[in-house]
């Protein structure tokens, strides 16, 4: 995406512009709007009742299915991170489990260290995908992007199947990861974009839950079928993802960038519930204006080098923040837990069978996901964030004094060998409420648009790298300060991870994405927690006195 592109995609902030010499050409023209607004005053009460946005069921659905058409393909993502799990006991032949001679692949078997690659390579492609998310999809649009990238699901499906040698496994697996991350950032942005604010966290919070979904579906269709078998019927998901995808429509806000604003108010039309076209001309004005005052911009900062978007407040912060969230998810321990589970539950002697506790742990990790998505549009993200954080720390504490008293004494904690079980599986429950959720939300919704494909493919790379290098160095970590300091680790990397999202993460539930920026772009600001949200009245009636780009269009449509 060239120079002009970004600046005239990027909103404008009144701040940005009070600095710059230019600013005297558009203060020229105040006087002029002044008198036209007097005029307006009639039309002025109309838009005002046009910002009163409706909050019904029918406004909502619409949404709700654009929404469901893109979580096919997360979900498709999603089987791709749960397929080695099943797979690696068919495919090892050293495996001493009893299922191995039930389900053993005769067609292809592969050594430990071909095995460690397996399981590995999806995580070191996914970055990848990550960082050329953005630059490849933004000319290309939201939903285009998303129809393209069904295909070479269906192909690593299918390569999987057939799959007679380690080079095929492993493009499957590279292929499944490079395209879950270019998926970041137009599944991300077309979240943001297309939502009200009201439900903007409750449908975002619906991609993770959508990923942890498709892991589980794997656990689960592992039990009775071979994974040839499962991969064969995993094709389904993203053919009906192609499907979904045709009959959405574009993010409104990339037409506009692209001043199709024909097309852009037939979108909102579709995603305000069917609406007549007047119904949408207060939020298809406020928008276009938006851009229109970006070109504005473009003339005044001409020179400016397109890496400066990436230094101002507007990015630093929101990538900072975010950034952090996914090293405390990561590095909080729930990320290792959910890899080593098996393992660790049968070193600390769970009651229950490791499988099955780990079966147990994907099952709360679920429920985790759903019930914070329940609870957003009630609570916010942020009062989540801190139980969730807080919470995960508590949990890790307690399983960390267990193993300390075991190793020590272990007739103290001898009838309490559930301990670990409960509390290890709470901890990933509380995690998943929304610390493991959290970042993932949060990139729709704090980048400015210019840049928000690039920053979001750029952010959410760092999950998966940070991941990567918890897992890696999980059995260093172990042999440095054993499982009691292990656990105790990750008990103060969550509890300092709660003090700084507390600290400097702001309410962003229900907020408005202009008020957001606005509130990154203020340096005054940068820990206070509430972001001031716009008063639509005063905003009609200020905005065009003091920056005449931002006139409201009285055009009754332009369909």
């Amino acid at each position: 995406m060239n120079q002009d592109t970004r600046e005239r995609t990027e909103p404008v902030l009144i701040s940005d512009l009070q600095g710059d010499h230019s600013i005297q050409s558009v203060n020229g023209r105040i006087a002029s709007i002044k008198e036209s607004s007097n005029q307006n005053n009639n039309n002025n009460g109309i838009n005002e009742f046009r910002t009163k946005s409706k909050k019904t069921f029918k406004n909502a659905l619409p949404q709700i299915l654009a929404v469901s058409a893109k979580n096919c393909l997360l979900l498709t993502y999603g089987m791709t991170l749960g397929l080695p799990t099943i797979a690696i006991p068919a495919l090892y032949s050293n495996s001493v489990s009893n299922t191995t001679s039930v389900r053993h692949d005769d067609l292809l078997q592969l050594n430990k260290e071909q095995i460690s690659w397996f399981s590995s390579i999806n995580l070191i492609c996914v970055p990848l995908g990550c960082m050329i998310s953005g630059t490849i999809t933004q000319p290309f649009g939201r939903k285009p992007s998303m129809i393209a990238l069904t295909l070479p699901f269906i192909l690593a499906w299918l390569l999987f199947h057939y799959a007679s040698t380690v080079t095929e496994l492993y493009l499957a697996l590279a292929l499944c990861g490079l395209c879950g991350g270019l998926l970041e950032a137009p599944v991300l942005t077309y979240v943001a974009e297309i939502t009200e604010p009201h439900i903007r966290g409750v449908l975002a919070a619906l991609s993770s839950t959508t990923v942890i979904l498709g892991s589980i579906s794997q656990f689960i269709l592992g039990n009775f079928l071979h994974w040839r078998k499962i991969v064969l019927f995993n094709t389904i998901v993203p053919i009906v993802a192609f499907i979904s995808l045709l009959f959405i429509p574009e993010s409104p806000h990339w037409l506009i960038t692209k001043g199709r604003i024909v097309e852009a108010e037939k979108s909102l039309c579709w995603l305000r519930g069917w609406v007549q076209p007047d119904a949408v001309q207060y939020e298809l004005s406020m928008l276009s204006k938006s851009i229109a005052l970006n070109e504005e911009k473009v003339r005044m900062k001409k020179n400016k080098k397109f890496y400066s978007f990436y230094l101002r407040r507007t990015f630093l912060l929101p990538y900072f923040i975010i950034t952090a969230s996914f090293f405390f998810a990561s590095f909080g321990g729930t990320s290792t837990l959910q890899v080593y589970a098996v393992q660790i539950f049968e070193t600390l002697g769970s009651p229950i069978n490791g499988y099955t506790s780990t079966l147990v742990l994907g099952i709360l990790q679920l429920m985790g996901g759903i019930l914070g998505l329940l609870l957003i549009h009630w609570t916010g993200k942020r009062p989540l964030a801190i139980v969730s954080t807080l919470g995960s720390s508590l949990c890790f504490f307690v399983v960390s004094a267990y193993v300390f008293i075991k190793q020590y004494n272990a007739e103290i904690i001898l009838n309490v060998n559930w301990i670990p079980l409960v509390f290890l599986n709470i901890a990933a429950f509380m995690s998943h409420v929304s610390i493991r959720l959290l970042p993932w939300m949060l990139i729709g919704e704090v980048y400015p648009p210019n840049i928000r494909g690039q920053a979001s493919g750029a952010s959410g790379s760092s999950s998966y790298i940070f991941s990567f290098i918890a897992n890696k160095s999980y059995f260093m970590v172990l042999d440095c300060i054993n499982l009691s300091g292990t656990f105790l680790l990750y008990a103060i990397v969550s509890l300092i991870g709660c003090l700084m999202l507390y600290t400097m993460m702001p309410e962003t539930e229900g907020v408005p994405l202009e008020d957001i920026q606005n509130h990154f772009a203020d340096k005054t600001k940068t820990f206070t927690m509430k972001i001031e949200r716009s008063d639509k009245i005063k905003q009609k009636k200020m905005w065009s006195a003091t920056n005449p780009a931002l006139e409201l269009d009285h055009t009754e449509t332009h369909i």
